[in-house]
């Protein structure tokens, strides 16, 4: 672990930071074991003086809900050239409570530093992929698009929105960065402000319109100054057949976004010869949400805080065999716990 920057407390206690900078860890750091929590590193000191240091052990990984699981890729890379063996599931397989999610196969002193950052890695990819599926499988193929970046600290955002499309099935992103690395152009319409400094839905719309390509979506919020159902009728008259779809993000001081809304304009635009025009919803929406939504008419939708601020996914590791022994702490049964579905990663 020398190379990586962090192996003994006096690597800790020579360690200067700026602190007058943004508080995000950079990648260097992450890698160099800066993240870490001191009593890892504390336990590097105390076994090499005991000679124990280089022990070979067995560890895995679980956590106590069933989920999707993420976070494996940037987990290996964090301990590549470490001379381990890794078996893991999939990132995306479906797991259940308790199920072994890894194994590792090595030294203590080659991983066991760095226990917190990979549990930290597995445990968010984990939580935000579960949420971001949870909201595909309830939208029954229509798509769902993630923009949760605005609810978590940018640091970590693109790699949230990264999971949700690769992992969680999520169609597209709205974070410049996490759609990127996800391999796609980031989606994703203007905001209310444009529209309350236009001063009007129809002007800003053919501002929209007139600014950006040809190939770009024609999607216009229309909860902004008026009743839903007329904005959208004015929008879609105005842009003379190239309005490709109308968000709904009425805030819940004006009642949300409600089946009864939704089903009264998709009847008003069909009944006006706009058919064609989608429906988006976004605002506040889960998985039970999106299926009463889907239901009533909505065609995709947007999906921010449920995503992005998932219930925790809890990640343990527990040394299961010291030099070939097998052995657990109190409570858990000591030795390998099957897992078929595990395959060799590293």
């Amino acid at each position: 672990m020398g190379d990586r920057g962090i192996s003994r407390l006096r690597d800790v206690a020579g360690l200067s930071v700026n602190r007058d900078r943004l508080a995000s860890a950079t990648h260097e750091e992450i890698l160099k074991g800066e993240t870490t929590d001191i009593y890892f590193v504390k336990t590097r000191d105390v076994l090499a003086a005991g000679g124990m240091l280089e022990t070979p052990v067995v560890a895995e990984i679980f956590t106590r809900k069933p989920g999707i699981f993420a976070g494996l890729s940037e987990m290996l890379r964090l301990l590549e050239g470490q001379n381990l063996e890794i078996y893991a599931l999939e990132e995306g397989d479906a797991f259940d409570s308790r199920e072994v999610l890894v194994r590792v196969h090595g030294s203590y002193g080659s991983f066991g530093m760095l226990e917190t950052v990979y549990l930290g890695m597995l445990a968010s990819s984990t939580a935000w992929a579960t949420a971001a599926r949870e909201c595909v499988d309830a939208a029954e193929g229509k798509p769902v698009l993630c923009f949760g970046a605005r609810h978590v600290h940018p640091a970590v955002a693109p790699v949230m929105e990264k999971v949700a499309v690769t992992v969680g099935g999520c169609k597209a992103a709205s974070c410049i960065l996490g759609a990127k690395l996800a391999g796609m152009e980031p989606s994703g319409t203007v905001p209310h402000a444009a529209i309350l400094i236009a001063g009007d839905t129809v002007k800003l719309a053919k501002l929209y319109d007139g600014t950006l390509s040809s190939e770009e979506p024609r999607l216009v919020l229309v909860d902004t100054f008026k009743d839903e159902t007329e904005e959208a009728l004015r929008v879609a008259k105005a842009l003379e057949g190239r309005l490709s779809g109308v968000r709904l993000d009425t805030p819940g001081e004006r009642g949300g976004v409600t089946p009864e809304l939704v089903k009264e304009l998709r009847w008003r635009l069909d009944k006006a010869g706009f058919p064609e025009v989608s429906i988006v919803a976004s605002g506040g929406l889960n998985p039970d949400r999106i299926r009463v939504l889907s239901q009533a008419g909505v065609d995709s939708f947007g999906v921010g805080s449920y995503i992005s601020n998932p219930s925790p996914m809890d990640m343990t590791m527990d040394i299961k065999e010291v030099d070939g022994v097998p052995i657990a702490k109190r409570g858990r049964l000591p030795g390998i716990m099957d897992n078929p579905r595990l395959k060799r990663v590293l």
